[in-house]
This record gives structure tokens, C-alpha cells and sequence, in this order.
């Protein structure tokens, strides 16, 4: 193993416990990846976060979308230390929603910021190889035009992230015939998606090439229902969530 290759071989493969594969339809082989296995590996890797490893907040910036509503960019760069020295910085750039008009009014979200910066480390990580077996392999990035291919099984550490609080891994796919049944209607739609939440859902799953049979499918699995304009408010920033998480 060559010496440029030293960190991509240790950080490529993601543990079965940080990884949560999608199992149905042409979603088969997409990935939500726990944040936390980065920052593990991050200090694995290089030493304790602010001694080993850091980021710098190049930009936070919010941009008006349609009306009044608002979304948020988080701009970082990733330094890691080797051999005593700090790399050059590593960019990453992460999104999300910060003020959204809900039927009652406008909603402002005190996670959107959180979310985004996250979305950036990961993106940032991405040059120095994390999780590349998975989106290599898998190749089912906004970026490629192939179709699906066999799903294959990350092999790594075995360290338990299971317990672990994270809602990137909370909601999972499953079979649904064996979907739980909806609660009631009136107090989980009280608050119905934006139109803001619901044109980036769109975005995401034309960026994702997800069929509309497969959109369906996974709306079915998730939440019990048939379509996005069901979704709660709840609902759709976690579908939002899941979305940008999916590799």
C-alpha cells in the first residue's frame, strides 16, 4: 500500500453499525451513514478534534428561496494533522432549511445550521476517502448517470453505533406490508409541509434519480403514505435529512 493511499484504505469502508442500507426497488444500495463513524475515524485517524483534526466556518450565509421563505449554507474547511504539520484546507459546503412558511405562519428552525455544517464535514471527508467503498461501489451519486449495482457489504470496525441518538439513523425503510399504521392524521398533518420543504424534496430526488415508483415506494415505507403533500412538517425535514444522507 502506497503511502498516499495509507488514510483512503483506513477510512473507505464504513462499519455495518454506522451504515443503514435501503433494500427495496431502485433505491436498492442507497446508504444513510452515521456522522458520528466521521468524527470517530476523524480522531482515529489524527488525533482529538482542535489538536488533530479541525474546521474552520469559512461562510454562513442565507439565501431568500420563494417568498418569504429562507435556506441556509454552511461553508467549511477541514484541516487534519500529519506528521506534526496541518494539511492545506479541505473544502465542504453543506445546505438546509432555515425559515419556511407553514399553514399556520412562518417556521423557523433552530436545527437548520447544525444540519448544514454537518452536511459539510461530510462532504469534506469525502476527499480524503470516507465511506468510498460506498459511494464508489454503489456509484449512486447525484454525479453519475449509471444504473443500479450490486449492493455490496462494508467491511470495518465493529464498534457499536447502534445506541448511539441520531437522526440520520432513526428512520428506516422497511417492507410495507409490514408498515405501522398512521397515527391520527389530524394531529400528525396539524402542521402540513412548505412548499419550500416540498420543492426540496423534489430537488433531491430528481439530484438522487429516484423513479416515481420507487418515490412512492419509500413515502409507503417511511411514513404510511401515498403522497409527499401528505407530509407533516416533521415528516418532510426528516425526509429532507434522509435524503441528503442517501449515497
Amino acid at each position: 500500500m502506497s503511502e498516499n493511499m495509507k488514510v483512503y484504505e483506513q477510512v473507505r469502508a464504513v462499519p455495518p453499525e454506522a451504515l443503514k442500507a435501503i433494500n427495496g426497488g431502485r433505491l436498492k444500495g442507497m446508504s444513510d451513514i452515521n456522522p458520528m463513524w466521521r468524527i470517530k475515524m476523524l480522531t482515529e485517524m489524527f488525533g482529538m478534534c482542535g489538536i488533530g483534526w479541525k474546521t474552520e466556518i469559512t461562510d454562513r450565509r442565507l439565501e431568500h428561496g420563494s417568498g418569504d421563505e429562507v435556506v441556509c449554507f454552511v461553508d467549511i474547511l477541514l484541516y487534519v494533522k500529519v506528521d506534526g504539520e496541518w494539511s492545506a484546507p479541505i473544502p465542504g459546503m453543506g445546505g438546509s432549511s432555515f425559515v419556511t412558511m407553514e399553514r399556520n405562519g412562518l417556521y423557523t428552525s433552530d436545527e437548520c445550521f447544525k444540519m448544514a455544517y454537518t452536511d459539510a464535514i461530510s462532504v469534506a471527508c469525502k476527499s480524503l476517502g470516507f465511506a468510498a467503498d460506498v459511494y464508489f461501489a454503489k456509484d449512486r451519486t447525484k454525479y453519475s448517470d449509471q444504473e443500479d449495482k450490486a449492493p455490496q457489504s462494508p467491511q470495518g470496525s465493529q464498534n457499536n453505533y447502534a445506541n448511539q441518538p441520531n437522526h440520520n439513523t432513526q428512520m428506516q425503510p422497511q417492507d410495507p406490508s409490514s408498515a405501522p399504521a398512521s397515527p391520527n392524521r389530524n394531529s400528525v398533518l396539524s402542521e402540513v409541509a412548505s412548499g419550500a420543504q416540498l420543492g426540496m424534496i423534489g430537488r433531491l430526488k430528481n439530484e438522487k434519480k429516484i423513479s416515481d415508483d420507487d418515490y412512492r415506494e419509500l413515502l409507503v415505507a417511511k411514513f404510511n403514505l401515498s403522497s409527499s403533500k401528505e407530509l407533516s412538517k416533521k415528516q418532510a425535514s426528516e425526509f429532507i435529512k434522509y435524503l441528503q444522507d442517501a449515497v
